[in-house]
């Protein structure tokens, strides 16, 4: 065995001792440890921590810098949260998710999604995606998520299989051409993570005034399938339990036929809807993922 798998093994055998630990604890201590141990990643370890203060500064310059440092810490102790949320889910039941979930507009994206014409439900890096996901599942609509595959398999398997097991079905996104289209015309609701940085290839698109380079994906689908398209974020409700509002909004999109005007506005209604929802509660967007990875792209593109 290599270095390499061999670290890998001892990462994924940390991960399922620190799951098993969160599973059996007490929901409210097991909460607070999650909570505790992103703040320990953000302020200790630092993880991707000169990225964070960066993304705030660049979204949030009128804020005082005492205001972003408090939405930077929040933002840790929300994804340590997050990660309970994670393990503890493979265990709940439909009813439980139903029970921890709120929905708003949820009958219009029903009433597409019942159409058989098939649905593109955007969301992005705020709140829970997964329980968002899992909250759709659990009201008896037939999900497809298209999600990223990781480096240490392990982890990957463990965590698609955790998806699974909360009502979705995983499509890997380097299959998502194809797969993706085939569940659009068996008239599937088909879910994507909007903000992902597309690196060089993209689209540029503007968020919070900047342009980030966005895949083409979450715009071609829809095109070119004619599907709905819905954007929806599950934002955490207050409190130390698990409980989550879902907001579904209909992106009410029409074809001109033009591909190179077409994908950069529907891309660009969508970043809009999202910008006013980390606008609402910033302390739930993952301002670690490095959204504008491009900053010569977009000085370039700013310029055109």
């Amino acid at each position: 065995m290599n270095l390499l798998a061999l670290k890998q093994q001892f990462e994924y055998l940390g991960f399922r001792l620190v799951r098993a630990v969160c599973t059996l604890l007490p929901e409210p201590l097991a909460t607070r440890m999650g909570a505790t141990l992103g703040l320990l990643a953000g302020s200790l370890l630092r993880f991707r921590r000169v990225d964070v203060d960066r993304h705030l500064e660049w979204c949030f310059p009128e804020r005082t810098l005492a205001w972003r440092r408090q939405v930077a810490r929040a933002s840790y102790a929300h994804l340590g949260r997050e990660g309970v949320v994670l393990f503890r889910s493979r265990g709940w039941s439909a009813n439980q998710i139903l029970e921890r979930t709120r929905v708003v507009g949820f009958e219009l994206f029903q009433r597409a999604a019942d159409s058989g014409d098939g649905v593109v439900l955007l969301t992005g890096h705020l709140g829970s995606w997964d329980i968002g996901g899992a909250s759709i599942a659990a009201r008896g609509v037939p999900l497809d998520v298209v999600a990223k595959g990781m480096t240490n398999r392990r982890f990957e398997k463990d965590l698609f299989q955790a998806r699974e097991r909360i009502g979705m079905h995983v499509i890997e996104a380097g299959n998502a051409s194809a797969q993706a289209f085939r569940s659009l015309r068996r008239g599937r609701v088909v879910a994507l993570l909007g903000d992902q940085s597309a690196h060089r290839g993209g689209v540029p698109v503007s968020f919070f005034g900047r342009l980030a380079s966005t895949h083409r994906g979450p715009a071609l689908f829809p095109i070119r399938s004619g599907a709905s398209v819905f954007v929806a974020f599950a934002v955490r409700d207050q409190g130390w339990k698990h409980r989550y509002t879902v907001t579904f909004h209909h992106l009410p999109f029409v074809s001109t036929g033009d591909l190179n005007q077409d994908v950069p506005l529907l891309l660009s209604e969508y970043s809009t809807l999202l910008e006013a929802a980390v606008r609402a509660t910033p302390e739930q967007y993952l301002w670690q993922h490095r959204r504008w990875k491009v900053p010569i792209q977009e000085e370039q593109g700013s310029e055109q």
